[in-house]
C-alpha cells in the first residue's frame, strides 16, 4: 500500500473540489490531462499533474484514464499538516481509487521551488533523449544540454531569478534512472534539484520527464517547450547534428 494510509475526512469535503470556475484546481487538472492525452504524454493512465493553491494542493488519482478524469477524482491536501511525506494526510479523497504514485515528487517541487504546479509526462521523446544519453558511457548520460535552439527562450533563467534563457544560452536538464517504484524516485529528484538549483525538470530514464513551473501557465509552457526540444535533439541525433554548437552572435550594424 502506498504513503496515503492516512486520510482525514477521506470521503468528504467535497466543495474543495466543486466550482464552477473552469480555473479551480480542481477542474484545471482534468482539462490539463485531457490536453495532455491527446499529445501522448499520459497514455494508459501513466503521467499526471499537480497543483498547489497556496497551502492547498491538488494532485490527479492514479489509474485513471486521464482524458477521462473529472473535477470528484481529484485529491486534496494541506501542505503545512504533512509531517511525514511517506504517510500523508489528505483533506478530500474520492470514493474510490488511490493518490497518485508521483504525490511526493510533486510535493519535492512545492516544498523545494516554491511551484504552483508540476507536471509528469511519459512522452516518447523525453524517453527517446535519455536512452540515446544511455549510448554516451558513464559520465556523459547524467545531463540533456542543448543551446542556440529558440524554443530555449521559453525557460526561466533559475530559480529565484529574473527573466528567461536567451537563444545563444545552454538548457541543461539532469537525469535520474528510473526505480520499480515512482515514489522511490523523490530522493533521486531531490538530488538532481540541490545539484541543479536552476533546472526546471528533471528526466526519469526510460520514463519520462517531471517539469514545474510558479504557475500552471509557466509548468505548462515550460514542458511544451521541452518536449518540442526533446523531439528536435532526436531528430538532429539521426542526422547526426550535435545539440551543442558554437554559433556566433549577429549584431544589426546599430548595435555593433
Amino acid at each position: 500500500m502506498s504513503g496515503a494510509a492516512d486520510l482525514e475526512n477521506g470521503d468528504g469535503n467535497h466543495h474543495l473540489v466543486t466550482s464552477d470556475n473552469p480555473d479551480h484546481p480542481a477542474n484545471l487538472i482534468p482539462s490539463l490531462c485531457a490536453k495532455f492525452w491527446t499529445l501522448g504524454w499520459v497514455t494508459g493512465t501513466g503521467g499526471g499533474c499537480s497543483i498547489r493553491d497556496d497551502d492547498l494542493v491538488y494532485i490527479a488519482p492514479s489509474g485513471v484514464q486521464k482524458e477521462l478524469m473529472k473535477n470528484t477524482d481529484i485529491y486534496v491536501l494541506a501542505l503545512s499538516r504533512q509531517t511525514d511525506l511517506k504517510n500523508r494526510v489528505y483533506l478530500r479523497s474520492p470514493p474510490c481509487g488511490k493518490p497518485s504514485q508521483c504525490t511526493p515528487l510533486f510535493l519535492a517541487a512545492f516544498t523545494k521551488r516554491g511551484a504552483g504546479c508540476c507536471i509528469h509526462t511519459h512522452s516518447q521523446w523525453a524517453v527517446l533523449v535519455t536512452l540515446i544519453l544511455e549510448t554516451q558511457g558513464p559520465g556523459r548520460d547524467k545531463l540533456f544540454e542543448i543551446n542556440n535552439i529558440e524554443q530555449i527562450k521559453g525557460f526561466g533563467q533559475g530559480f529565484q531569478k529574473q527573466g528567461n534563457l536567451g537563444y545563444h544560452d545552454t538548457l541543461r536538464i539532469p537525469v535520474i534512472e528510473n526505480t520499480a517504484h515512482e515514489e522511490d524516485l523523490t530522493e533521486f529528484l531531490e538530488e538532481a534539484m540541490d545539484k541543479y538549483p536552476d533546472t526546471y525538470a528533471v528526466l526519469v530514464r526510460r520514463h519520462g520527464v517531471y517539469v514545474w513551473g510558479d504557475n500552471v501557465h509557466k509548468a505548462k509552457t515550460m514542458c511544451e517547450s521541452l518536449d518540442y526540444l526533446f523531439q528536435l535533439a532526436v531528430e538532429m541525433k539521426k542526422l547526426g547534428l550535435p545539440w551543442l554548437a558554437d554559433v556566433p552572435q549577429v549584431l544589426p550594424s546599430s548595435k555593433r
